[in-house]
């Protein structure tokens, strides 16, 4: 049970009923978030702490406890709630399918203290929890080749045991894995990585990167751009059979 929420909702003389009707969910989902302690949807937690008087973080004071960035917090909300996830990456193994190795790696020579990097490590790694719950979303990741030829300061071993753990997801009945050829010319997906996530109400989110953080996108005109823009990009990727040929292929020339 959420006791703040329960609190804070008798102070404000809010019911589940009264709740629902201003955010425009089911009653039913409502009473979850007080009774089984159901965190509310990413968008509509700002609403529930504003309609109670409350801050967020008054209504979820584990969120104290999270390993992730607080402004990557938001964009795990979605992701948890996901019934798909379609993960493009450019220049990195998408995050789901990291080994704990690799994933610190991409942290080398950021001005992190090894506290810090251990608790994104950390954070990166469980969220790939998410693929094997009891009913995963359908995960499907698209990296281009080059991804898979980038070493990490020469370690091949690191490389091959990384694309190795990419083949070990991809036999996962959710996971797909297609990997855009080094043959293919210029293409859309050289504009940058985005993941782009499905909910169970039919909300469509994006997470969009960069060089300093990531944003996340929800507006109707942008997830139909990077909506057109998955299924170009897909569409110069090869086949599942023929991805997986090509990741045991390099797996086997990294030594």
């Amino acid at each position: 049970m959420n006791r703040e929420l329960r609190r804070a909702m008798i102070e404000g003389g809010h019911t589940a009923e009264s709740l629902a009707g201003q955010i425009g969910v089911d009653p039913k989902t409502a009473a979850r978030w007080v009774t089984h302690g159901r965190i509310p949807q990413t968008r509509h937690r700002s609403k529930v702490a504003a309609l109670v008087g409350r801050d967020v973080v008054d209504l979820r004071p584990d969120v104290l406890k999270r390993r992730e960035p607080v402004w990557l917090r938001g964009w795990i909300g979605w992701e948890r709630e996901a019934t798909a996830l379609r993960w493009y990456e450019l220049a990195w193994v998408p995050g789901l399918l990291q080994t704990e190795e690799y994933a610190r790696a991409t942290l080398a020579g950021e001005p992190l203290t090894t506290e810090e990097i251990n608790r994104l490590v950390a954070s990166r790694i469980g969220r790939q929890a998410v693929l094997h719950r009891d009913r995963p979303p359908l995960f499907v990741a698209v990296m281009d080749e080059s991804v898979l030829h980038r070493h990490v300061n020469g370690n091949g071993r690191l490389m091959r045991e990384q694309i190795e753990r990419i083949i070990a997801f991809a036999d996962l009945p959710t996971v797909q894995v297609h990997v855009v050829p080094a043959g293919v010319g210029m293409y859309p997906g050289l504009g940058g990585p985005f993941i782009l996530a499905d909910l169970p109400d039919g909300v469509r989110a994006a997470h969009v990167d960069s060089q300093v953080r990531a944003q996340i996108v929800d507006g109707a005109a942008d997830i139909a751009t990077l909506g057109h823009r998955w299924e170009r990009i897909r569409g110069k990727a090869l086949s599942e059979e023929q991805s997986l040929d090509l990741l045991r292929e390099v797996a086997t020339s990294w030594t």
